[in-house]
């Protein structure tokens, strides 16, 4: 099995366009900076068995912070990223 992780934080990209759909998505309001810091803290925390490759893109699932980044697996260019809804329950 390919090992994701590494080369993604070695090699991720950007454009334009994702910042403002991050912020979005996110409901943030963070500048570039802010955001990739914020997305190579959540790769770096995220354990490599939450890193699922499907199809062309690899998703990257952060329980903790309830969000998935979503990156293309050819040019590492971060797509987009979601709020997860986890639900909890009491028992």
């Amino acid at each position: 099995m390919k090992s994701y992780k590494e080369e993604i934080l070695n090699k991720i990209c950007y454009t334009e366009l994702v910042y403002g759909r991050i912020n979005k998505k996110l409901n943030l309001d963070l500048s570039k900076q802010k955001i990739e810091t914020l997305i190579s803290t959540i790769l770096s925390e995220t354990n490599e068995s939450e890193f699922l490759k499907k199809g062309k893109n690899i998703y990257i699932t952060n329980n903790e912070r309830k969000i998935r980044l979503t990156i293309n697996s050819y040019t590492n260019r971060i797509i987009t990223a979601d709020k997860l809804n986890i639900k909890t329950t009491n028992r």
